[in-house]
């Protein structure tokens, strides 16, 4: 996978090359990064990639010729190496929401233009003319589309083949589709006691038929707890057994009960 950033930082993409699973990952050759500064694109002698907005307002807005350079570019050595049909994303508030299943689509593919904007934005006429997606990491707002970024990688990376010592860790984890969408909750580990919280005995036995249906019901209770609007999803997708409908009608009810 090839993975290619445009961002005025390109410093802030060198630690996420040297840490972890996803450092260990670019070690090993399992994806490619590189960075690009519109700087470098520019047709101006003082490199300049921002300007007024048009119609007023506050702050400056990145111009859609610097970056329109940057993303042919890129796309033109993507076609000397054999790479078409890169998406480009721009990591924007207004963009799609990324969840998991945006990850494992993407982590599928031969890679990604991500554009990192700054200031106030990005004139429109690069989004219309050059991006195919615009991806929200959530319902706040960043000085930029750097830390979006890392955090579109880290999700992406992990997912590649063979980047996780063990790919079982993926089928378990919240959000995968073996966990029907579902949120884990804190697992534990050594000592058995700790301070007086002892580990649940389920966890200590070796039956593992037992384990399995706790660790279910763990995960429907912290869903039901924290994210109703997953068990809603999970239900419409048919990812509900009856046991699993049956252990939520026994958490309303005490839910009701406790209010």
């Amino acid at each position: 996978m090839r993975l290619d950033i445009i961002t005025l930082f390109p410093e802030i993409f060198n630690f996420i090359k040297n840490i972890g699973v996803v450092g260990r990952a670019y070690k090993n050759k399992k994806w490619e990064l590189n960075t690009w500064n519109p700087r470098d694109f520019t047709n101006n002698k003082t490199r300049r990639v921002d300007d007024n907005p048009y119609g007023g307002g506050p702050g400056m807005v990145m111009s859609a010729e610097s970056l329109e350079n940057t993303v042919s570019f890129i796309k033109h050595e993507h076609m000397l190496s054999g790479f078409n049909d890169i998406p480009v994303i721009l990591l924007s508030p207004i963009g799609d929401v990324f969840d998991q299943d945006r990850a494992i689509r993407l982590s599928k593919t031969s890679g990604a233009i991500l554009v990192c904007g700054r200031y106030e934005g990005v004139d429109k006429r690069f989004v219309n003319r050059c991006v195919t997606h615009e991806i929200s990491i959530g319902d706040f707002i960043l000085s930029g589309g750097e830390i979006a970024a890392l955090a579109l990688i880290d999700a992406v990376v992990r997912l590649l083949p063979n980047v996780l010592g063990n790919d079982r860790s993926k089928a378990c984890e919240s959000f995968s589709i073996y966990k029907s969408g579902l949120l884990d909750d804190h697992p534990y580990t050594k000592p058995r006691n700790f301070k007086e919280e002892i580990v649940p005995e389920v966890l200590l036995n070796g039956n593992h038929s037992d384990i399995r249906k706790w660790n279910r019901e763990k995960s429907l209770m912290i869903t039901f707890m924290r994210r109703p609007d997953l068990i809603i999803k999970a239900r419409n997708n048919g990812f509900l057994t009856e046991d699993d409908e049956l252990f939520i009608s026994l958490l309303k009810n005490n839910s009701n009960d406790t209010t």
